[in-house]
């Protein structure tokens, strides 16, 4: 390494520089897409790939400028880069995280939890790893959702600053020729998407590879590789009318091949992690080419004023995103009455605070100079001074981080074990299942041997004479004598979410061969490991309720998934989600009602349509339904599962 690369003198101001319109232009789509991801999942299931568009752009005009740096001065300063970075993103991320943290200890503190490492990860960039061992998945929309989730990618980016162009003065000095790295830099890139489908095992090593900075690193590196073979400012202005035609046509089918993967690619499907992000990025890297080079028109199809608008602002946008989101959610808790609506509302909120923190905050202090700090600070307080009524800003100012600090101090490393009256009776429910999973299956296999005496005591019900507990059943539950001898035998297995759990208490008081898997968070996608698991131990009944859709958006293609797994000779029960909360309430019920009018096995248990002018039947969070609820809950679904029983 030579010495001169590494001082840290003010470089010369680079020459023959040029700035790319269009990549406003690509950040603006990258950025779109996250935000609709985010407001709208069921609308754009693979909007989350606006993250990696963003790594390319950033590994490609970092490693081009840095590059531009070394030829022209010799050298790449490297604590003056460091410096432009600070002034860049620093401002902003100080602001979001200390205000969110502010607004948390005061109004939100539901969220109190683990304030102080939040903070500290996030100003060292370091968060992306903290939240794989502490955080939530990227695609949990529903439990205890944090302001903070997405913050992940900046600290990835982060750490390429730190690193990267140490990394660069030590290759340029080993390396005479620029192939060579691009090779290696490409071959890394290789081998961390690899490494990425080697980690990907499942659901259950979801943030791993969607946080760790060894499995997303490939996407930045695509973007330095191609700084290396396809510099901005050495790129030909005159191509012959073939050469424009490839350019061009290849900067359209990437595009447009962009746009498609961001409605198919959904962040739950193995091809994802194995391959099919890569491939994106791939796509994505082949657009920044083509909009890079001056010859094509791709600049221009990038370039307006929506554009470079939005494109300036895309670091803020996607800064302060979640916290607006969460907050607005948590205040607005009718959500899925007008999801439209209340994405727009968003969306506007959003864009005001990006562009208040764009003019006032990002932009002046990117061209600050620090070293007049001291003498800032001393007219600041002289009297009279310069700064007049614009003293007084500092104040709230000062008092936010001052909570912010407060509650970093004071918010406890782990959840407190104090209960509501939810959490208390979805835990004891969930120790209960657990212990009667093992008698309902076993009277379950007694049954199946006796399948005819089973079918003559429900063709002879009125002749049964109940129990008084029986009696009670039925003047609790509103149930008739035929529903409550029916359901005494009726083989049920039940998978769900939290919703489940909440309701198994009063679902196996009457269904008492009721087999219950459901578990606080469920997911779709985890469904299909638990049916396999369920048929392994064959303990999947011949009547199967299936009870999810509340903590995210799904698809035909995974309710399909579903449905055939547990197989055409089994009857299912699929209930349909009561979520006002959440914008995806009305997507998911449309999708289990076509669900059940494809399959003629498939019946769905209209628990919304009964359950939506009944906000006294629920818990707090209007999505749990407390003890009156649950009786509701379990007639409906009695109802429907013994109306087929002869």
């Amino acid at each position: 390494m030579r010495e001169h690369q590494m001082r840290h003198a003010g470089s010369k101001r680079l020459k023959n520089s040029r700035y790319i319109s269009g990549f406003d232009g690509i950040r603006t789509i990258a950025v779109i897409g996250v935000i609709v991801y985010h407001l709208l999942p069921y609308s754009l299931q693979g909007g989350y790939l606006g993250v990696p568009i963003f790594f390319v752009v950033s590994g490609y005009l970092i490693t081009d400028l840095l590059l531009q740096e070394y030829e022209q001065n010799g050298r790449i300063d490297v604590l003056s880069f460091y410096g432009r970075r600070m002034k860049r993103l620093y401002p902003a991320l100080v602001t979001m995280v200390l205000t969110t943290a502010a607004y948390i200890t005061l109004f939100q503190r539901s969220l109190f939890v683990s304030l102080k490492a939040i903070i500290t990860t996030n100003l060292l960039y370091v968060y992306n790893w903290w939240e794989i061992g502490h955080g939530q998945s990227y695609f949990d929309r529903f439990n205890g959702e944090s302001p903070f989730t997405h913050l992940w990618s900046l600290s990835i980016e982060g750490q390429f600053y730190l690193i990267w162009p140490l990394v660069l003065v030590v290759l340029l000095g080993i390396f005479h020729q620029r192939r060579q790295i691009f090779y290696m830099i490409t071959g890394l890139a290789v081998l961390s998407a690899i490494w990425m489908g080697v980690l990907y095992t499942g659901t259950a090593m979801t943030n791993r590879v969607y946080y760790g900075t060894d499995t997303r690193m490939f996407a930045i590196l695509l973007g330095v590789s191609l700084a290396f073979i396809w510099p901005a400012t050495k790129l030909k202005t005159d191509l012959s009318d073939r050469s424009k035609w490839l350019l061009n046509g290849t900067g359209i089918v990437s595009f447009l091949a962009i746009v498609w993967l961001f409605f198919k690619m959904s962040g739950q499907a193995t091809w994802t992690y194995r391959g099919g992000m890569f491939l994106f990025t791939f796509l994505s890297a082949i657009l920044v080419a083509t909009v890079a080079h001056p010859a094509g028109f791709m600049n221009q199809v990038f370039t307006n004023r929506v554009f470079d608008w939005v494109g300036k602002r895309s670091y803020g946008i996607y800064l302060y995103q979640f916290p607006i989101m969460i907050f607005y959610e948590a205040k607005v808790t009718n959500i899925a009455a007008h999801p439209l609506l209340n994405a727009l509302i968003e969306t506007v909120l959003i864009l005001i605070v990006s562009d208040l923190s764009y003019r006032y905050l990002e932009r002046p202090m990117r061209h600050y100079n620090y070293s007049q700090l001291p003498n800032l600070v001393r007219q600041f307080f002289k009297r009279p001074s310069t700064f007049g009524w614009r003293r007084y800003v500092v104040i709230p100012a000062a008092l936010i981080a001052a909570v912010a600090l407060f509650g970093a101090a004071t918010s406890p490393a782990h959840s407190r074990e104090q209960q509501s009256a939810l959490q208390s009776s979805i835990k004891k429910n969930q120790k209960a299942a657990s212990a009667s999973n093992q008698k309902a299956l076993a009277q379950q296999r007694a049954e199946q041997k006796q399948a005819a005496a089973q079918k003559k005591r429900e063709e002879a019900w009125r002749k049964v004479k109940l129990t008084p507990h029986e009696r009670q059943l039925m003047k609790s539950y509103g149930l008739t004598k035929r529903q409550v001898v029916i359901a005494k035998d009726l083989p049920v297995t039940a998978i769900g979410d939290s919703v489940m759990l909440d309701a198994s208490r009063d679902v196996r008081e009457v269904v008492p061969n009721t087999y219950v898997s459901a578990g606080v968070g469920r997911q779709i996608w985890q469904a299909p490991k638990e049916i396999q698991a369920l048929q392994a131990q064959g303990a999947l009944a011949k009547n199967v309720v299936v009870n999810l859709g509340t903590n995210s958006p799904m698809t035909d293609e995974q309710i399909d998934s579903v449905i055939r797994m547990i197989g055409p000779k089994r009857h299912i029960y699929w209930i349909n989600t009561h979520v006002p909360t959440r914008n995806w309430e009305s997507s998911v019920n449309t999708t289990i009602a076509k669900a059940a009018r494809r399959y003629p096995n498939v019946e769905m248990v209209d628990w919304h349509d009964l359950s939506k002018n009944h906000q006294s039947w629920f818990y707090n969070d209007d999505v749990h339904p407390n003890p009156t609820g649950n009786r509701y809950f379990t007639r409906l679904l009695v109802q429907r599962m013994t109306l087929h029983a002869n």
